[in-house]
């Protein structure tokens, strides 16, 4: 059996950009990117932790160590600069893909920089 499981993802990050007549997508750091392990052009699920909205759609890359972190398209009406966001990737595994992975987490400061990478444990209730 195949399941959609957490793979990656950025936490309280600030918006930095909101572009609403450039083309869809999240603008992410590339130094963010790489430390998390997403990806340009993965699907990934951001919410606005101030108003509570959540949208779907992928990644382009941003400046290495400028901190964007830029909506654009129509997902930038749900979002204006400063609000804190997550960023949330996932990935389809199978239960031995599952075991012995280990999602990657970016807890951010407000300057959008790296405070901590802590990775999750699976539990005995989340196994098999």
């Amino acid at each position: 059996m195949l399941r959609q499981v957490l793979h990656s993802k950025i936490h309280m990050a600030r918006v930095t950009g909101a572009y609403p007549d450039y083309i869809g997508s999240i603008t992410i750091d590339r130094d963010l990117l790489d430390q998390c392990g997403m990806r340009v052009n993965d699907h990934v699920h951001i919410a606005n932790c101030r108003t509570g909205d959540r949208l779907e759609t992928y990644v382009f890359e941003g400046e290495r160590g400028s901190g964007k972190i830029e909506l654009n398209g129509a997902a930038a009406h749900l979002f204006e600069v400063g609000d804190r966001v997550i960023i949330m990737h996932y990935a389809t595994m199978n239960d031995d893909e599952y075991a012995t992975h280990r999602p990657k987490v970016l807890l951010m400061s407000p300057g959008n920089a790296v405070e901590k990478l802590i990775r999750y444990e699976p539990t005995a209730t989340h196994s098999k």
